[in-house]
């Protein structure tokens, strides 16, 4: 995770600056969360068209405020994390506990946290702008999470996100605990509108599936399982990789079946 700065600053070596506390959106250490109501108001300033209701406005204005209180806050861990440790130590850490028992979930969202290369590897990580007008996109869905990974909502799923515009050579690493070792089935959930997608997958270093086929569910958006079976997992902590061996996909999550 990158922060804007000027031309002249990069030439001299000056580091990115800081966004404040809070605001609405996600490369901050603490969001705001907007409203239908408010997000109308904002459309109206911005671009005119319809004037909405004053009692739509007021409602709007009210609850943007309750928001504002810092015990409704959406706490960004990783933008803390990537601000004041990350800088200084290339270490990963979970971005959540991931205990792993028979049918346990890990979303794809939620790989480690740490840099590009270490926790995970993107190939357009910042998001930037230049005098120029040179950009680089980094998280293009600007949703979830400050990384470099792009990530969308899901649109039929109330607060579901998952990994999109995945391209080769790209990776997510898990730091996960299992509770007990075993044979586990890996169901991972994607969607794809072909069928040329190829996924790796590594534990610990150890590539234990190369290049499995990801099926054509028939559109981008409509997900669903596949399994890789026989995958020995040791009890206690472990590093699990997923690899884009050939991208074009979408990524929802991992479920491990014992």
């Amino acid at each position: 995770m990158v922060y804007r700065r000027h031309p002249p600053f990069r030439k001299n070596n000056i580091g990115w600056s800081w966004w404040p506390l809070k605001k609405i959106g996600v490369n901050n250490p603490l969001e705001i969360k907007s409203n239908p109501n408010y997000d109308e108001l904002v459309k109206y300033l911005n671009n005119g068209g319809n004037k909405p209701k004053d009692s739509n406005v007021y409602s709007g204005l009210m609850e943007l405020a309750i928001y504002s209180r810092l015990e409704n806050n959406i706490i960004h861990r990783d933008v803390i994390d990537a601000m004041i440790r990350q800088p200084f130590s290339n270490e990963t850490k979970p971005f959540k506990a991931n205990l792993i028992k028979n049918k346990s979930i890990v979303y794809a969202v939620d790989f480690d946290l740490g840099k590009n290369g270490f926790a995970y590897f993107d190939n357009d990580t910042a998001d930037y702008h230049t005098s120029t007008n040179k950009r680089s996109a980094g998280n293009r869905g600007r949703i979830y999470r400050n990384d470099g990974v792009d990530i969308a909502k899901d649109s039929l799923q109330y607060e579901k996100y998952y990994v999109n515009h995945i391209e080769k050579g790209e990776w997510l690493q898990y730091s996960v605990n299992v509770a007990q070792k075993g044979i586990y089935t890996l169901k991972i959930k994607t969607a794809a509108d072909h069928a040329g997608g190829r996924i790796t997958i590594l534990v610990d270093g150890k590539t234990i599936a190369r290049e499995v086929a990801v099926p054509n569910t028939g559109d981008e958006k409509k997900f669903s399982t596949f399994e890789i079976k026989n995958v020995s997992l040791k009890a206690g902590n472990q590093k699990i990789r997923v690899l884009a061996a050939t991208g074009g996909y979408n990524f929802s999550y991992i479920q491990f079946i014992k």
